[in-house]
């Protein structure tokens, strides 16, 4: 069996990491225009780079949760290949044990010189020095703003041709393009899945659904498939 896997920041919400969408999510609370833009960094680089210093403490300080640990196992023991492409710009699943990973909308422990492009791995605060490799910069983190094409996106349109399944996990289903990986996998012939806090604005989009927090429902998912493989 082939699965891919797609995870938005419901599944990293248990384990202490602020949503975006949500009532009280991160975009209540700042404009995604001062923060999440090119044009925001443009024009207050160290507003933004402070933003995301801030979510990188945050993210030192969480650990993973069941729903990580569950994912991690079913690469490991199913019989077939698991791909995890997730909208989540923290490593938790790294941490977890996942190996074959696509973050799609980048990663906070990288640092990406807006000049030469160049990626370097980060721990803890941006460096205000000029980048190693070229000593232009600025050096801005490799995470994709609204307006940006999301990260490895052909490879990501392969692996959703060829599953058997597709499985989104914690998203809320209004960003593009990932808002349409159901509909794409489902016309190639993949059954569909959804496993979220309650129905996303694309839950008419999957064949099957289950609604619960991200800890109760993926170990138990997890658990059945490979019980059945």
């Amino acid at each position: 069996m082939n699965i891919v896997i797609l995870t938005g920041a419901g599944v990293s919400a248990e384990s202490g990491l602020g949503t975006f969408r949500d009532v009280d999510g991160l975009w209540t609370k700042y404009r995604i225009e001062d923060v999440a833009t090119p044009e925001a960094f443009a024009r207050d680089p160290d507003f933004v780079q402070d933003f995301y210093n801030l979510r990188r403490r945050n993210c030192a300080e969480a650990t993973p949760n069941a729903a990580h640990f569950a994912l991690a196992r079913l690469e490991a023991e199913l019989e077939g290949e698991v791909l995890i492409v997730t909208q989540n710009v923290d490593d938790l699943h790294e941490r977890a044990g996942s190996k074959r990973l696509i973050h799609m909308h980048g990663e906070l422990l990288k640092s990406l010189c807006a000049s030469c492009e160049d990626r370097l791995p980060l721990k803890g605060e941006m460096p205000t020095s000029p980048c190693q490799k070229c000593g232009g910069g600025p050096l801005r983190p490799d995470v994709v703003w609204f307006g940006e094409m999301p990260y490895r996106m052909e490879e990501i349109w392969n692996a959703l041709r060829m599953a058997d399944l597709f499985v989104s996990i914690g998203t809320s289903g209004n960003v593009y393009p990932a808002a349409a990986f159901a509909q794409d996998a489902g016309r190639a012939g993949a059954d569909t899945l959804e496993l979220n806090l309650e129905p996303s604005e694309g839950a008419s989009d999957f064949a099957d659904a289950r609604y619960s927090k991200a800890t109760d429902i993926v170990p138990v998912w997890v658990e059945e498939v490979l019980s059945a493989s």
